[in-house]
């Protein structure tokens, strides 16, 4: 396995989040948060889109993660090698392009070599500079160190100096043009290369005066007039100057192509300069050779790493600066199952005020332990439950990311994956109607869901009658005790929290509780607390706020009439 930032040596355990879980969760929101950069974003979507159980490597993340939000200049330093990253990626490419000829390919492959010195060269400057603390970027400064040590960069940029001082030589090429009957060009091949450029400004001058004297060479070649530009002897060691052949051919002319950003012209002298350069060639080819080691390019493959842990951090710290607490995860034993988190809040709103929103967030804390790991979430409308259910599972994946939490505390056992289960979109409710495909999908969940899984249902069977719903609830959360999930089951249905008799008297391994967002004086505080169902009380809260109820109606009423 590749060197990673995201995995220790060896470890590579991850799960794919599945699209209804990335859509519930708004995972594009995040990444509209993090970047504006488009390629940006798919190289981020495709990290984001993937949760790992494994402690191991969550310390990992967690580990490296802290280095670049405690270290602004590393993040600093990373950034900039992002783009070197990605022309190194881009050139690494190029010499894919079988179109493009052997001195070409060669001279970008140098190129390619010598950009990739620097950033192994930049890296490790950075990062001796830097009190790492991570077990990821030490092993990330051993990697470059040994890289820069066994790979003899010193020599290799000696030979490529000489190497590239012998294709800077060329200067100008002598090229000879045919033409139709209509003067355009026909043919096209090359007279000379030289060491010196073509400095004669009144070619067209020169070219009319022949047109209107008619002093047209017949059948001469013009490679032999002397006003020609001559080839330069002075290069022929390497073979600059020299004639090439004494008549044109008919197959020289090439398409243009976007790959190798070739024109007409170089086409047409691409074989005839190759040709020319052998001896270069074969010694770009020597240089190389010796030092096919470091052909193997991993700082690539550690960009999109990089990119998240960068934007990651910068998000974070804009977070933390608006006055919201952030914190790391404690990772235990996904045997456990455990969950404690204080001051627990959703990150989206943190992101609404970071970006000027005038906000007040309020915290909650929550607990899955032997106690109870099955909440039934009860409350108004608007009254914040599906804002606390999206933040049970953004803790769980910021977490198992190795970023910082939103929470001024969080202790908590892995999950190997988090299933939503969010209203039904009536385009996809067609064929199977809405309480269907709703039954469908929470079928396709428990096909796929373990003890070890985090479960998000929001207002799931509200699309039906109370009695329906309330029907097929009750056998959702029996089936969630006795797999053993934790899970937050968000619901209208007051009567389904009602029930937990009835369901911690089944078996199973999960113990159900009920939880309300609380109401306080006719205001929602937004506040989670383990409760009953309150049920027609928050109904009477808001009718006397807004004097809906009998009496005050009645004596609105009265009042009018007197």
């Amino acid at each position: 396995m590749e060197f990673s930032l995201f995995f220790p040596e060896n470890v590579s355990e991850n799960n794919t989040l599945n699209s209804e879980c990335i859509n519930d969760l708004s995972i594009e929101f995040l990444l509209d948060a993090l970047t504006e950069n488009k390629n940006e974003r798919i190289v981020l979507s495709n990290l984001m889109s993937e949760i790992c159980p494994d402690p191991e490597v969550i310390r990992y993340r967690g580990g490296v993660f802290e280095d670049f939000y405690y270290h602004k200049e590393l993040r600093t330093a990373m950034e900039e090698l992002i783009p070197r990253l990605a022309d190194l990626r881009d050139i690494e490419r190029f010499q894919k392009d079988q179109e493009g000829s052997a001195l070409w390919s060669l001279v970008n492959r140098l190129r390619e070599i010598d950009e990739y010195v620097n950033c192994i060269t930049s890296l490790k400057s950075t990062l001796e500079k830097i009190d790492i603390q991570s077990d990821g970027m030490k092993r990330l400064r051993e990697y470059v160190t040994k890289i820069d040590r066994d790979s003899g960069f010193d020599e290799l940029r000696a030979d490529m100096d000489e190497t590239f001082e012998k294709v800077r030589k060329l200067r100008s090429i002598t090229i000879g043009v045919n033409l139709d009957e209509l003067l355009r060009p026909k043919t096209a091949g090359i007279v000379s290369l030289n060491d010196t450029e073509f400095r004669d400004s009144g070619l067209m001058r020169r070219f009319m005066k022949f047109v209107d004297k008619k002093e047209l060479n017949e059948g001469v070649n013009l490679g032999e007039k002397s006003q020609f530009h001559p080839a330069n002897p002075s290069t022929s060691r390497l073979e600059f100057g020299a004639v090439v052949g004494t008549g044109f051919t008919n197959d020289l002319r090439a398409e243009t192509t976007a790959a190798t950003g070739s024109d007409s012209i170089s086409n047409a002298i691409r074989k005839p300069v190759t040709d020319i350069m052998k001896k270069t060639v074969s010694d770009i080819k020597s240089t190389l050779k010796r030092y096919v080691n470091i052909s193997g390019y991993a700082l690539i493959n550690l960009m999109p790493e990089i990119l998240f842990y960068v934007r990651w951090a910068e998000l974070i710290e804009k977070i933390n600066a608006s006055g919201m607490p952030v914190c790391k995860a404690e990772i235990k034993d996904c045997k456990e199952r455990y969950c404690s988190v204080k001051e627990l809040y959703n990150i989206k709103l943190a992101i609404k005020k970071v970006n000027g929103e005038d906000i007040n967030i309020i915290t909650n804390d929550i607990d899955f332990n032997d106690e109870h790991r099955i909440f039934i979430l009860t409350g108004p409308n608007r009254g914040g439950k599906t804002i606390f259910t999206q933040a049970v599972g953004f803790t769980f994946l910021l977490a198992q990311w190795g970023v910082y939490v939103p929470a001024s505390k969080a202790v908590l056992s892995p999950v190997d994956n988090i299933f939503t289960h969010f209203p039904a979109d009536e385009n996809e409710t067609v064929d199977l109607g809405r309480l269907g495909e709703e039954s469908k999908r929470l079928s396709e969940i428990f096909d796929t869901a373990t003890d070890k899984s985090l479960l998000l249902l929001n207002e799931s069977l509200a699309t039906t009658s109370v009695a329906e719903g309330l029907f097929i609830a009750k056998d959702v959360v029996m089936a969630m005790r006795y797999l053993g999930v934790r899970a937050v089951f968000n619901t209208h249905m007051h009567d389904l929290a009602r029930s937990l008799d009835e369901f911690n008297a089944a078996e199973g391994k999960s113990s159900v509780e009920s939880i309300i967002t609380g109401v306080h004086d006719g205001e929602r505080s937004f506040k989670v607390s383990i409760d009953p169902p309150q049920g027609v009380s928050y109904a009477k809260d808001i009718a006397v706020k807004y004097g809906v109820t009998y009496d005050i109606i009645k004596g609105k009423i009265d009042k009018k009439s007197g």
